[in-house]
């Protein structure tokens, strides 16, 4: 997983709301309350062990099924889930744990502050009968105010009131840190609207049958909202052509994750009133309560210039069609059990190839997380985040960080007024590890024992305002995009922050009490990787104070592309299970990112253990230990559905590949174990990539 940019998220007001980071209130780590932890309830940890390996698979041949081979064939993938391997075994201890403190939450008759906030959610969600007996009544008013709809003006007025609800279908707003000036927020709008997982599922042959079940779903939901069968068939295939008209201005997911630059587009409120004359930014800002800006950045402008012209000319039928469909969407994992099935059956079972819907419990820690996460993640750190676990890793994140240091110093291929600047970047990183120095001051939120939908609802609007609540002012680098309870770790390359949530740190990942080639092939590699996305193919468009720039002279620039271009052919060679290759120019970024860290990572275990004997343990050596523990983070299984579906929308490469994908380009791995030339875990010559 590992995440590499943070600016996506930024962008999303105008698609179902994102969770937002933190903000300012007490200093961590206070607690809001003495909360109590039984771990006899929680799962096992996932860790490399001997027995694990496969004699029988040559490391040097089959290195990902040599280590992982035998786990994978005996841990099938659970029936709630897509897929399954250590990212996931770690969530569900992550998630073993957040349901003890969100049941003591809500039995708190007198809770305050956080405590009522998540015992509101908690309380609620877990009221079945009650969410059943309240169907859409919660809806109602948005849904007769959709049926009621006469013409464009009244139109334009509905969207710019649900945007203000958090609720934004097609167009919203959204703060994000100026490419520029990265220490002042802008607003930003971005393209949306769509239901399918990215723009390809829309017209390529193969998704047919996707596209197929996406019309019998939102078929489904319009019958469930009232819509006679026959005339929900009809506006499902409205649906469909809206959104496919949609779909062809916008950008996929593998341009988004390519050209970071698409984020950023400049223009001022006029106009873009005059690209989208329909639906003009300017009313749009002023009917959110947001000064009208000099500037912002309207990405894709040609989406949103469709949009104005489908406001025109798109039958209001078939817009209303759109807007009930995508309402009930929207909601459908916190109403009633017919809608939450439904949802199920295309977006887990159709997509992911989930066979079983995930117990009530899990789902409301789900929302809890996206709503309120913070709040919980406070609680979170109170009882599964030790210091000395903080402490280790600040130690190790300096370790690592001198090793990268050196090898930039000792780049052949960069020239020396690059690398100046390539330093000045090492320089300004800022690390932060297990949760925010400030907790988010969630003030102003108002939660009750009433409604799951409207402590839902609630949230998103309370989320939205507080987000456009800091277009134009500075940015605030304490804030957090992830939770603590979430098993990932992060880059954003517009404040030059790597960030570890306190989740990840913990077996296979960072174990204190484990032998150091473990943790430098798990969490130091991770470490790097985050790192290493400060100078990926998109990172690297950022200078030390989080600018959007060219540091490269043209000469490095072009070295650097024919050494990336030399990791997509490699990537590009790989096959899935299911026939198909490998994205290597989708996953670019992030297999620089394994192959940066991951080197670094051993460079810093070598300097840490430098006159020190090899300790040889359970007969391995160090570099041994240190290669498998990375791969054992790499141990996953995916439904055939989820691996088509992870294919074409991530930006990460599978498992498996990532397991060898690094270590192939490593001298040291094929020294380890006595790989020679032929062997697939050894790229030596004009195959052997070597970037940071």
């Amino acid at each position: 997983m590992l995440l590499s940019l943070a600016i996506a998220a930024s962008l999303a007001a105008c698609q179902k709301p994102a969770e937002p980071a933190a903000t300012a209130s007490a200093a961590a780590p206070a607690a809001p309350a003495a909360y109590t932890l039984d771990e006899s309830k929680l799962p096992p940890f996932n860790s490399f062990t001997l027995a694990d390996l496969d004699p029988g698979k040559n490391a040097c041949v089959d290195f990902a099924g040599h280590v992982n081979g035998k786990w994978l064939a005996a841990n099938p993938i659970p029936g709630d889930r897509s897929s399954w391997g250590a990212f996931e075994m770690l969530a569900e201890r992550s998630l073993a744990v957040q349901r003890q403190l969100a049941e003591q939450a809500a039995a708190k008759a007198d809770g305050a502050g956080v405590d009522k906030i998540v015992g509101d959610f908690w309380a609620t969600g877990m009221d079945e009968a009650k969410i059943n007996a309240q169907g859409l009544q919660p809806l109602a008013a948005e849904l007769e105010t959709i049926e009621k709809l006469q013409d464009v003006p009244e139109l334009a007025h509905f969207l710019r009131a649900s945007a203000a609800t958090g609720n934004g279908y097609l167009i919203g707003i959204g703060a994000m840190p100026d490419f520029k000036d990265s220490s002042i927020n802008i607003a930003a709008a971005g393209q949306g609207g769509l239901g399918l997982p990215d723009v390809p599922y829309y017209d390529k042959p193969e998704y047919q049958k996707i596209r197929d079940a996406y019309v019998a779903y939102i078929t489904r939901m319009l019958e469930l909202s009232g819509i006679p069968a026959a005339d929900a068939a009809a506006q499902a295939k409205d649906v469909l052509a809206f959104e496919t008209r949609l779909a062809k201005v916008s950008k996929s997911r593998e341009a988004l994750s390519r050209d970071v630059g698409l984020y950023y587009n400049p223009i001022s409120p006029a106009e873009a009133d005059k690209l989208s004359p329909n639906f003009p930014f300017t009313k749009l800002f002023e009917s959110q309560g947001v000064a009208v800006p000099a500037m912002f950045s309207l990405s894709v402008p040609d989406y949103h210039a469709e949009v104005s012209k489908m406001m025109a000319d798109v039958p209001l039928p078939q817009w209303k069609s759109y807007l009930r469909f995508h309402l009930l969407d929207g909601v459908a994992p916190y109403i009633a059990d017919d809608f939450v099935q439904a949802h199920f059956e295309f977006y887990g079972k159709t997509l992911g190839g989930q066979k079983e819907l995930r117990e009530r419990g899990k789902r409301v820690l789900g929302t809890i997380d996206g709503q309120v996460g913070e709040a919980l993640g406070q609680m979170y750190v109170e009882v599964a985040f030790p210091a000395e676990s903080k402490a280790k890793m600040q130690a190790l994140i300096k370790n690592l960080g001198e090793a990268l240091k050196l090898r930039i110093e000792n780049l052949a291929w960069m020239g020396a007024d690059t690398k100046k600047k390539a330093l000045e970047k090492w320089a300004s990183f800022e690390p932060r590890v297990g949760y925010p120095d400030k907790w988010r001051e969630w003030t102003g939120l108002t939660t009750d024992r009433d409604s799951y939908i409207g402590n839902v609802m609630m949230a998103r609007k309370f989320n939205y305002q507080w987000d456009i609540g800091k277009i134009g002012k500075p940015v605030d680098k304490t804030e957090w995009g992830m939770r603590p309870q979430t098993v990932n770790a992060q880059y954003n390359p517009l404040a030059n922050q790597i960030t570890f949530p306190a989740a990840i740190l913990q077996p296979p990942f960072f174990d204190p009490k484990a032998d150091d080639a473990l943790n430098y092939g798990g969490i130091v590699a991770v470490i790097g990787h985050e790192m290493t996305h400060g100078y990926d193919d998109q990172g690297s468009r950022f200078g030390p104070t989080g600018k959007f720039e060219n540091w490269w002279t043209p000469a490095d620039a072009e070295g650097f592309k024919a050494r990336t271009g030399k990791l997509v052919a490699q990537f590009d060679g790989y096959k899935a299970a299911n026939g198909k290759n490998l994205n290597g120019n989708h996953t670019l970024g992030e297999n620089i990112a394994d192959l940066g860290g991951l080197a670094t990572a051993y460079d810093a275990m070598v300097k840490a253990s430098a006159g020190q004997p090899d300790p040889k343990i359970d007969g391995l050596t160090r570099d041994q230990r240190f290669f498998y523990s990375w791969a054992t983070v790499w141990r996953r299984n995916f439904t055939p559905e989820e691996l088509e579906q992870r294919l074409q929308t991530d930006e990460h490469a599978l498992a498996e590949f990532r397991a060898i994908g690094a270590p192939s380009n490593m001298p040291a791995f094929a020294t380890a174990f006595g790989c020679k030339a032929g062997d697939p875990m050894l790229r030596d010559g004009d195959r052997q990539v070597v970037i940071w």
